[in-house]
Order: structure tokens, then sequence, then C-alpha cells
């Protein structure tokens, strides 16, 4: 099997689960023979900042000279980022290999039992890891947490990130709904970290390490958790904004929990979060004509505040929400599954042109429809609705602003960094970016998508 005859194979798997349980996870880690008992995990969950707290603990493990496995998703441009060996993405031949390994075995098993996207690229990662012989494997989860195909390891730490309304039609309508199936990665006596707030999940959180003798460490204040691990001198973060000092201190957290038997020297940590690098996360990058292109993947309310005050800081110097950067071409798309009503209400006022595109899915928010948002939240500014990123891209060059700030949804950074990368004359896989979405023909839709 090719990689480009493998890409294809993951693209007839369906999207969606056959059975809201961990099942056919167990089965095919079995029928692999178990290669998650060879690794040792930090299983990473959240609403937001989980994928940038995974790359903090990459980079400080490698940093630490350990031999580090990363899972994260979705992809931003290929798939082969989805699974990391020590910062870089796994080779185009060893998915060939694991995908046609792991076909051979699908003639042999009933249908109802086949694996997901989600499960097969799970199921990948492990026996890739477990090949290469990971010292640690930083194991983001896809949806939720105790459903999640990724729940079937028994991690050296469970971290959860923060707690916010998001995929309401899968995890509950209520923060405190969202909180218990993020907790549902916490396994006992395993030690829990967690920058979840009071009367935001902190409360179901706590509860559910007591229930399972976990030891909880709170991250409350990032400044104490950098100043207690002898970090306040660390040089910037390569990842800006406040709710990355909030990350960079969970994963700092984390760290420490583990010391015992992952030790890491502080001049290491400060060098890891130092070097961090986290693609279409407030991503800032030159754009012909001396003007800055910032790409950040803001897909839900909270995450459109946090790139707010990025953006702010960054051109302004104010930390809080409230100045104005200089001068902003805004460039929005948002997925209709998400709160886009309230993004447009939160990003709209900081621009002086708003170019409103669709993404490239059928879950795209008509542009129309989030353009009238737009003018109702920012009514000086001029809003214009763009068939497309290249033609919103094009109109912003010729305006006489000097930034260009690209977000409302990953995908859309995706197809963002595919344009600067062919700017670039690098290679940029075709058709692999569908892969985040991709349904298959298959109705099985009771466990909910994957991302």
């Amino acid at each position: 099997m090719t990689y480009e005859e493998a890409i294809q194979f993951l693209y007839t798997l369906p999207m969606f689960g056959a059975n809201f349980s961990l099942e056919n996870s167990l089965r095919l880690a079995a029928r692999a023979g178990h290669p998650e008992r060879q690794l040792r995990f930090i299983h990473v969950a959240g609403t937001n900042g989980k994928g940038s707290t995974c790359a903090f603990l990459d980079s400080i493990y490698r940093a630490a000279g350990r031999r580090v496995g990363l899972f994260t998703s979705p992809h931003l441009i290929s798939f082969t980022e989805r699974i990391q060996l020590n910062g870089v993405p796994i080779p185009r031949e060893a998915v060939a290999r694991e995908v046609g390994e792991i076909a051979a075995w699908l003639q042999e098993m009933p249908v109802d039992q086949h694996p997901t996207f989600f499960e097969m690229v799970m199921l990948m990662a492990l026996r890739f890891f477990a090949r290469e012989g990971c010292d640690v494997v930083i194991w983001e989860t896809g949806l939720g947490g105790r459903l999640d195909a990724t729940n079937i390891v028994m991690p050296l730490a469970s971290v959860i990130t923060s707690i916010d309304l998001d995929h309401q039609q899968w995890l509950g309508t209520t923060l405190a709904d969202i909180a218990r199936e993020k907790a549902g990665i916490i396994k006992t006596a395993v030690p829990v970290i967690t920058a979840a707030q009071e009367g935001r999940g902190l409360e179901v959180i706590r509860a559910s390490a007591r229930a399972a003798g976990s030891a909880l460490t709170w991250v409350r204040d990032p400044g104490q958790v950098l100043e207690e691990a002898g970090l306040t001198r660390v040089p910037k973060l390569s990842l800006e904004g406040e709710h990355q000092r909030w990350n960079a201190a969970v994963a700092v957290a984390t760290v420490g929990v583990l010391r015992g038997i992952l030790p890491v020297e502080s001049g290491r940590m400060a060098r890891g979060l130092a070097e961090t690098r986290w693609p279409g996360r407030f991503q800032v990058l030159a754009w012909p004509g001396g003007r800055t292109l910032v790409l950040d993947g803001a897909h839900n309310p909270a995450g459109a505040l946090a790139a707010r005050g990025a953006l702010q800081k960054h051109f302004s110097g104010e930390p809080e929400p409230g100045g104005h950067p200089p001068r902003v071409t805004l460039v929005l798309g948002a997925l209709s599954d998400k709160s886009w009503d309230q993004m447009a209400a939160i990003l709209a006022p900081v621009a002086d042109l708003i170019l409103v595109v669709p993404v490239q899915t059928v879950r795209t928010t008509p542009p129309t429809e989030l353009a009238a948002a737009c003018r109702q939240a920012n009514p000086a500014a001029k809003v214009e609705v763009h068939e497309s990123l290249e033609s919103a891209l094009a109109a912003a060059a010729r305006a006489p602003f000097p930034v260009i700030f690209v977000t409302g949804s990953l995908y859309l950074i995706g197809e963002a960094l595919e344009k600067v990368a062919g700017l670039s004359g690098e290679y940029v896989p075709v058709g692999e970016r569908t892969l985040n979405e991709w349904t298959g023909t298959s109705d099985r839709r009771t466990q909910g998508p994957r991302p």
C-alpha cells in the first residue's frame, strides 16, 4: 500500500462510531497486542487549550532529552501532523505500513466491528509509538473524554485544561455536563492537573478526583506556578497571549507532579517553553506588501476572547480587552454548529474592515448571516462577503491596513496555511484537510463526531 492509497482507505471509514462505548477501541487494541501497555501517557482533555498544552509538554520533554510521542487532532494541512515523534510528523511510509496492516485485519472482522476514522488513527498512533519505543506519549482526546477512543490508556497523569461551552450537542448543555465528560479521563489513584475554574467545571473535576482517590493539582495562578517551578526568568513564550500562559502553567504543573518519574531540570523546562511551536494558534507571519498576517483557530466564544486579547496585547501593548490594535482587516469564517453569532460580537469590534468567507465544509455558517452579525457588532466597519478565502486575502492586500487577522475556524486556518506554504514553494498535500470531517457512507451516528 502506498501513502496515497492509505489516505484513500481512511476516506472509506466512517467518522461516526457504532456504539457509545469504548468496546470497539478495546477490541482493536487487543487485536494489536495491546501496544498501549508498552507506553507511558499524559492524557489531556479540555475545551480550549488542550492542543497548546500538549505542544508545551511535548517541547519540554524533548528539551529534557526524552523520546516523545505526540498525538493530537485535527490536522491543519497534512494527516501526518496528528502523529509525531520528537517533533517530526510520522513518515508517509509508516502511515502506509500501519494502514496496510490494520486494513488486512478488517477482512477477518465483522463489519460492525470495523474502526471509525478516529479509532483507526488512534490505533495507528499506539502501534507507531510502541514500535518507536517512546519514553512518554502526550495523548490528546478527540472529543470529550469519558467515551473518547483515547480513553483506553492508563496514564501517568490526567490533565484537564479548561471547561467551556462547546460541542453541546454531544457533551451536554451545561458546564457541569461538559466537565463530567472531560473528567471521564480520571483514573483511580492517577494524579489530576486542571486549570478549570470555580463555577466553570472545577467542582465536578474535584469531586471526580476525590471519588477516584486521585490527587488534584489546581492551577489557579499561572505566575505562581511558574515561580514555584523556578521559571520567573523564562524567556518570552513562543506562543502568544495570556491564555497561553495558562496553558504553559498547566504543562509546568504536570511536569512538576511527574518529576519523580520523568525528572526535568528547570533550565530544560525553560528551553522547552521558549521553543514550543504550535501552528495556527496566534501564528504571526510576514505577508507580501509589508503586512502582518495573524492566524488563530479561535473556534468558539472562549477562544475568540483569548484571540482578541492576544491581538490587542501584541499590537497595542494593552493586555486587557478594550485597547484597539492598529488598523486591522479581519477575515472571518465559522462553523454553523458553533456559537458564531457570539464570536462575531467578540471579534468584529477590533476591525476596520471585515471580510467574511465560507469555510470549506458543509458545516460552514452562511457568509451572509455571519456578515449581518458582524455589522450589528461593529456598525462603523466596512463588511464584505467573499466567495473564497483567496478572494478575501486579495482584498485584504489591497486594503490600507497593516494587520490581516484570519480566524473563526481551524479549518479556515488550515486553508490559509496551505496558501502560505504555496507562496513559499513548500510541498502542500492534496485533499488531506477534508479528512478532518469525513463522514463516509455509514449511518452509524450514536457515538458522535471525532475531530
